[in-house]
């Protein structure tokens, strides 16, 4: 920028009442290159800087001011304020300890919060006794104490006052929102939160909330005060994870894209993590490289270690979970429940040995029952006492031990299921009837393993119809693998009309999403008819069962996919050994069909992986032989030799 000659200081100021402090920054920046002494440059960058919420560079300022006017309190205290909000808490506290001024109130509450963040409650506590009880600060203060004790009721309460005495503040709906969401009443953290993000979008329309979800480009707004004060990034977080907790991953991840935009380099801890969660799906890479890069940062969200641990465990990477739980003594001691590790030990033992893994969770397991009896019992004896205060309580408390009992229970039940053992597994699960009969994951992966004991059909589909019915307006939002099993299962006890009206609905449901967008692909009815021809294969009526394959398929466009080209090949390779062994016989027709399938495969396959995309997985040599084009042509020249 070029400033006229004796307009520099007006130009610096009119830049900061304007709040272009990025633009005041780069020139005082140069201003302090030419005069690294000048009080004033470093006083202005500073304030800049702290405005910018780039507290690092600010303290970096405000030491320089100290070590050039040490009679000055103000920049001590400026000093220890920067290092605070940079997460520096030890040289904060040290820096503290250093103001010599007449009015301790700003720096008691500021070692208060130093304290607070150290986790040292009981230090934060006593310096809290040192302030005017009757301020509102004091009494936000004290709650966020009651809050970090667990007390969330009574630290609702306070925070409700001072939101009466000092005027609806957006920070103060946040920690409403907040203990609300603790204590499971969800429907009253949403009202809060829509109360923050109203009034952020009516107050602050620069700040281009929800843009990005409506797919139009906006600049980043950065990291300012005006955002900090507003509370938007905090509430819209708080949204995905209640939106997460009630299963609504598509409503959890709009409530991530509706914050005010910003660039991945911009992002908060807490929104980094976040993202990762929502997107492990789409972007497993992606997202364990967000939570390793988080795990290494100041500050770092507390969940991070767990979450990384299980998403490392539920993705198979077994040795990376152990290496990172061996590198990290510190964190598991301070983020893992003793809950989490025993879960997560058992997890690490199960890939050595299975027995000793199930005995650890049998032991988890006995643990959880006896405390859902005991609660049961509380449940019981609060509707007998008409208490509903403790009734509330005592609920909430069970769903949560039901919550951390079914997947240990999943997991003593994995270690059978790997190895066939189907009816040992009905074994584990009709033990844990009593406390799961209602829980949806239960009542499913229950129906999985009747179906999978085939002499058990009926008694799948009574398991499996409640399941599609519930959703049945909505059918596409059902697991695919579910349907097909259903229709497989009505198929296997002759209720075949049933079994081509549930086709019908999904054919229906698919036409009516491409009509919508003609781009989406939805492999449902494919997937059905995929293994209604699997299950035809595997009698031997490969003619039927191929043909059915076949036609699942089309378009190929849409239809073809890893999931898909697998299970596909999968019966080819079985008619090509049948073939071979001279046990099957297969007319012109259909071997004429087999063929130009494979064509269409290699055709249309050219740009599709023939595997599951592994997590962490570096793209070697022969990544141009994994596609479904190079394997379809392979099985080709396969069929060929056997015809």
């Amino acid at each position: 920028m070029d400033i006229p000659e004796g307009q520099f200081t007006a130009t610096v100021y009119n830049l900061i009442k304007d709040k272009r402090y990025d633009e005041a920054a780069r020139i005082l920046e140069d201003q302090l290159q030419l005069f690294p002494e000048s009080r004033a440059a470093a006083s202005l960058l500073g304030y800049c800087y702290y405005q910018m919420q780039e507290f690092a560079l600010s303290a970096e300022c405000y030491e320089t001011l100290v070590k050039i006017c040490p009679e000055v309190e103000e920049y001590k205290l400026y000093l220890a304020q920067a290092l605070f909000h940079s997460c520096q808490y030890d040289e904060a506290q040290k820096a503290s300890l250093e103001v010599q001024t007449s009015d301790k109130t700003k720096v008691t509450k500021l070692q208060a919060a130093i304290k607070y963040e150290q986790e040292d409650l009981n230090g934060a506590r006593a310096l809290l006794e040192e302030l005017p009880p009757d301020s509102a600060d004091t009494a936000v203060n004290e709650a966020c104490i009651l809050y970090q004790d667990g007390r969330y009721a009574e630290a609702l309460g306070l925070f409700a006052e001072a939101s009466q005495t000092s005027g609806l503040r957006a920070e103060l709906s946040y920690d409403m929102a907040l203990c609300e969401y603790q204590l499971k009443r969800f429907a009253n953290a949403l009202k809060h939160i829509t109360d923050i993000i109203e009034r952020g979008i009516r107050d602050h329309p620069e700040l281009s909330v929800g843009m990005t979800t409506e797919g139009i480009e906006v600049r980043s707004v950065g990291n300012t005060k005006v955002l900090r004060e507003t509370a938007l990034v905090e509430a819209f977080n708080l949204k995905a994870a209640i939106e997460y907790q009630l299963r609504n991953a598509e409503a959890a991840k709009e409530a991530l894209t509706d914050m005010p935009p910003r660039s991945e380099s911009e992002l908060d801890p807490v929104t980094l993590h976040n993202m990762a969660l929502m997107n492990m799906d789409e972007d497993a890479t992606g997202g364990f490289e967000k939570l390793q890069f988080l795990l290494q940062q100041n500050p770092c969200p507390p969940e991070t270690f767990g979450n990384l641990l299980l998403l490392f465990c539920k993705h198979e990477q077994f040795d990376l979970a152990a290496d990172i739980l061996a590198e990290n003594p510190h964190l598991t001691y301070k983020y893992l429940t003793q809950y989490m590790y025993d879960f997560l030990d058992a997890t690490l033992t199960q890939q050595t040995s299975p027995e000793e893994a199930f005995q650890k969770f049998d032991d988890m397991a006995l643990a959880h029952t006896e405390s859902l009896r005991t609660l049961s019992k509380q449940v019981q004896m609060a509707r007998h006492n008409q208490n509903e205060e403790v009734l509330k309580k005592a609920v909430n408390e069970y769903d949560d031990v039901l919550e951390r009992y079914v997947p240990v229970l999943m997991a003593q039940a994995k270690i059978y299921w790997e190895r066939q053992n189907y009816s040992h597994v009905e074994k584990i699960f009709r033990k844990s009837v009593e406390f799961c009969h209602e829980h949806d994951t239960w009542k499913l992966n229950v129906a999985h393993v009747l179906f999978m004991q085939e002499s058990k059909y009926k008694e799948a589909i009574t398991f499996y119809e409640p399941i599609v019915r519930n959703a049945y307006d909505d059918i596409l939002q059902i697991s695919p693998i579910v349907l097909a099993n259903l229709c497989v299962a009505y198929c296997m006890t002759s209720q075949n009309e049933e079994a081509e009206e549930l086709m019908r609905k999904i054919e229906k449901e698919e036409e009516a999403l491409a009509y919508d967008d003609p781009d989406v692909k939805s492999f449902h009815l494919c997937i059905v008819n995929l293994v209604l021809g699997t299950l035809y294969c595997s009698k031997g009526n490969f003619q039927f069962g191929i043909s059915r394959i076949i036609k699942s398929l089309e378009p190929y466009k849409q239809k073809l996919g890893w999931e898909t080209w697998f299970y596909s090949k999968r019966c080819l390779l079985a008619l090509i050994e049948g073939m071979a062994k001279h046990m099957i016989i297969l007319s012109d027709n259909v071997g004429q069909d087999v063929l130009t399938f494979l064509d269409s495969c290699e055709r249309h396959g050219k740009a599709i992986s023939s595997h599951e995309a592994h997590v962490l997985q570096v793209e070697g040599v022969e990544a141009g032989r994994q596609t479904v084009a190079y394997e379809a042509r392979y099985v080709k020249s396969l069929f060929l030799k056997v015809m």
